[in-house]
């Protein structure tokens, strides 16, 4: 797995802690919607991982909230900088079974991958339904550019400051043939409870090398456990067994 340089062409808020980071460079490794990058951060020991928002031609932009020091290092980053990536790691989200009506369910930072798999969907000539869940008006981001690609779109916030009050879950739509979701744990697992059809779920976790070497990021599934950066983040909604 060889590193990648890319270069730095844009970097602004979306929110007061969510930021979009545009950056040139090789993606040719970049196949499918859900696979994620390993950045390298000046100062930091560990790489940090971020989900592909999208990918087009050479052009790779990448959403991500500052929530420590190695998101605040990376917020500093500017036009013509440099950063170090791993691309391509992961397995991604399965198109294949997804019907003519999937539907598409993110919660906070779980949304940005969900942004390239539904515009590789609607390519594919799928009607795409999104739920995209926030915590409060203040932390919406990405609604317009969903509608932009054509999506039938739904905000939720938990505080009900903006769309549905409640979480994603509160507002599914009627006879989805295929679910997508990618967020918190928690939100996972409910998602899963709540949508009768079957989906494909990606995991946040915490991750120390991001392809496979340290196993610190398992999940027990029917056959055993794999681990997130590898086998994952992307598992099937019949596979897993919750920890409840």
């Amino acid at each position: 797995m060889k590193p990648t340089a890319f270069t730095v062409i844009s970097q602004r808020s979306l929110t007061p802690t969510i930021r979009k980071l545009v950056l040139r460079g090789d993606t040719r490794d970049i196949e499918r919607p859900g696979q994620f990058v390993n950045l390298k951060i000046d100062g930091c020991y560990l790489r940090r991982p971020l989900s592909v928002c999208d990918k087009e031609n050479d052009f790779l932009t990448l959403i991500y909230r500052i929530v420590g020091t190695g998101t605040e290092r990376l917020s500093r980053y500017l036009p013509g900088e440099r950063l170090d990536l791993l691309t391509g790691l992961g397995n991604g989200y399965d198109l294949s079974p997804a019907g003519d009506r999937p539907l598409l369910l993110g919660g906070g930072v779980g949304i940005p991958p969900l942004y390239f798999l539904a515009k590789e969907l609607i390519r594919a000539g799928a009607q795409v339904s999104c739920v995209l869940g926030f915590a409060d008006r203040g932390d919406l981001f990405y609604e317009t550019e969903f509608r932009d690609l054509g999506c039938s779109v739904t905000v939720t916030t938990v505080d009900g400051s903006y769309g549905i009050p409640g979480f994603v879950t509160d507002a599914i739509p009627a006879n989805p043939t295929y679910f997508y979701a990618c967020g918190p744990e928690p939100m996972l697992r409910a998602v899963c409870r709540a949508v009768p059809c079957s989906g494909q779920l990606s995991f946040e976790e915490r991750m120390g090398c991001g392809f496979g070497a340290c196993m610190g990021c398992s999940c027990r599934t029917l056959t055993g456990n794999k681990r997130i950066c590898r086998e994952g983040p992307v598992l099937r909604k019949e596979e897993i067994l919750w920890n409840d």
